[in-house]
């Protein structure tokens, strides 16, 4: 454990996996995962909780290389930490630019699929890499707080020809985050035993 800047909580180190000029991944960045503010307004803690479970799921890839993340987790499912990276790539990417924002982002990882339907992403394509997986999240995640950050939690876009706000978008994030974070600790169990929050 070490003590996050500025914060009284301590927080566990977390190193993201990145690939080396060899293209295998090792372990070589490290980012904290405070916990969320106990007392704080309505915003911070919504985007304090949003970022947390986002740094729960790398965590889960942590040092993991190309073929333990790819690996399925239990047959016949197909399911993967690879494939779930790029899941919520696509997630943040629907939320929100499509709907937030109102851009025409296509899918990443399938653009001829509808972009009204479900968030695809799972699937993964011949020669896919965590490392690559985790850096479109990353750039999705960025394009997320970008989009946030002059907007109110008041603030609305179109979901399902009707309003939406934005804190009911956080608060979807969350879920959908902590639904598949879960998902997640079962396939790090199974590839080489790791449990933990």
């Amino acid at each position: 454990m070490t003590r996050c800047p500025g914060r009284w909580l301590a927080c566990r180190e977390l190193r993201l996996p990145a690939a080396s000029a060899a293209g295998d991944n090792r372990p070589v960045n490290t980012i904290d995962r405070p916990l969320p503010p106990l007392n704080a307004d309505e915003r911070t803690t919504l985007e304090s909780w949003l970022d947390f479970h986002r740094a729960t799921l790398a965590m889960k890839c942590d040092g993991l290389d190309d073929e333990q993340a790819a690996a399925a987790s239990v047959p016949p499912s197909g399911f993967t930490l690879t494939g779930l990276v790029q899941h919520m790539a696509e997630v943040e990417r629907n939320w929100f630019r499509r709907v937030l924002a109102g851009e025409q982002a296509p899918p990443i990882y399938d653009p001829q699929a509808d972009p009204r339907g479900p968030d695809g992403g799972f699937e993964l394509a011949e020669g896919t890499t965590l490392r690559d997986a985790l850096s479109t999240w990353r750039t999705e995640i960025d394009r997320a707080r970008e989009q946030c950050a002059d907007r109110e939690l008041a603030d609305t876009g179109r979901f399902m020809e009707q309003d939406v706000n934005l804190r009911w978008i956080y608060v979807h994030m969350i879920e959908e985050y902590a639904r598949h974070n879960g998902h997640a600790d079962l396939v790090r169990e199974r590839i080489d035993g790791t449990t933990g929050v």
